[in-house]
């Protein structure tokens, strides 16, 4: 009787167990039809793309650009704060330029690898939300994407440089590192 309490107790436990870790998987990734979010709040990347392989770290990487460059447009006619426009202005110059770097490192790759900048869903309601704010409202949200995006791209560009699978890459996510973390501070200043 008491074998037979215990294997019941036992598989129970394995059972909930086994629920807990599906329903916490369900619960840190978010899927949409065609992207995907990371649990660990890094760049997301399109679903059929691992983050820490050369086409999915790309992916996300000229993603991330592409939602910088667009947002920081954005702040050229609805930020009423000079020191936010100055700030866009210098995010569109160092995302273009990382851009080129990100395409003149894929460049040479074989196999080849072509990055795809498709938004994710939390990028593009991001960008769509900016878009119908003006003036300090704007500045708000403009300072608080700045924020949240360059804290994931860290996290991602940290995360692939120490268990990416191409060193050309790792060593390319290495270097901007710094760079991020620089404008991930000059936002957090942002008044």
């Amino acid at each position: 009787m008491k074998i037979r309490l215990l294997i019941a107790v036992s598989s129970s436990v394995l059972a909930m167990t086994a629920c807990g870790k599906n329903d916490r998987a369900a619960d840190n990734t978010v899927a949409t039809d065609t992207n995907i979010a990371m649990d660990n709040g890094a760049m997301t990347a399109p679903m059929a793309a691992d983050p820490l392989t050369a086409q999915g770290f790309a992916n996300a990487a000229a993603a991330s650009d592409k939602f910088e460059i667009e947002s920081s447009k954005l702040a050229a006619t609805a930020s009423q704060s000079a020191a936010v426009k100055s700030y866009a202005q210098r995010m569109i110059s160092a995302h273009e330029e990382s851009t080129a770097k990100l395409k003149s490192t894929l460049g040479g790759m074989t196999p080849a690898v072509a990055p795809d900048d498709t938004l994710n869903a939390e990028q593009q309601a991001s960008l769509d939300s900016l878009k119908g704010k003006t003036g300090a409202d704007f500045d708000a949200a403009y300072k608080g994407a700045q924020v949240d995006a360059h804290q994931k791209a860290l996290d991602a560009l940290n995360n692939y440089a120490a268990s990416g699978d191409n060193d050309a890459l790792k060593t390319f996510a290495k270097g901007l590192s710094p760079k991020v973390a620089g404008h991930l501070n000059m936002a957090k200043g942002l008044k």
